[in-house]
């Protein structure tokens, strides 16, 4: 009896880590990205196809935001450096998405079961906050730089202008910019080569 129960501990564990899906080993390089996670590939495709938004932009943003990790979380903060009192917002997962914002998106386009660190509803919901910069802001799809200052200054902190009084966040924005640029480069010698592989694993 007590040895099933250890048999079935040590099963669910297993099962458990192997749900846990680690960050890629060469987030610099988005083919090997999707290479190495060929789901994040469908995934990526598949919010693309949904929003509009390019998969190059909301690859930036995620790794900005995470380094693509799916249990991210603002760093604990703490009463006279040891007395631990939570952490800076509720902001979780692959896209940051904090938990108000995560509501109205499970409600408009999700659903009851997504998670925010699942990376296909991560995606879907950085292309659906895209799309609605788009629609109230007009803000082009393409713009990897006014996007992820919508992003991260929600849209009537963009409307106001708030980016303005932060110059460090205007960097970051640039460095969101620079990587996108440098993933739909690479994304460009390879998108036909991984629609390729997608079809042959699709039909075979």
């Amino acid at each position: 009896m007590v040895i099933g129960r250890v048999l079935g501990v040590s099963v669910l564990s297993l099962v458990l880590v192997g749900c846990v899906t680690s960050p890629p080993k060469n987030p610099e390089n988005i083919c090997d990205i999707f290479e190495e996670k060929r789901d994040w590939y469908d995934a990526a495709q598949a919010s693309k196809d949904r929003w509009g938004t390019p998969v190059h932009i909301p690859m930036a943003i995620m790794y900005q935001e995470s380094s693509f990790r799916h249990d991210a979380a603002p760093p604990m903060e703490y009463f006279l450096w040891i007395i631990p009192i939570g952490r800076a917002s509720d902001a979780y997962g692959y896209s940051q998405a904090k938990t108000p914002v995560w509501g109205e998106y499970v409600a408009d386009a999700g659903s009851m079961f997504s998670d925010r660190d699942d990376f296909e509803d991560a995606i879907d919901f950085i292309g659906w906050y895209t799309d609605r910069s788009n629609r109230i802001n007009k803000v082009s799809k393409w713009d990897a730089y006014a996007q992820y200052l919508n992003y991260h200054e929600g849209h009537g902190g963009y409307r106001r202008g708030s980016y303005h009084k932060k110059p460090w966040l205007k960097k970051v924005a640039k460095k969101v910019e620079v990587r996108a640029k440098r993933y739909s480069e690479q994304f460009w010698g390879c998108k036909e080569n991984l629609r390729r592989n997608w079809l042959m694993r699709w039909l075979f």
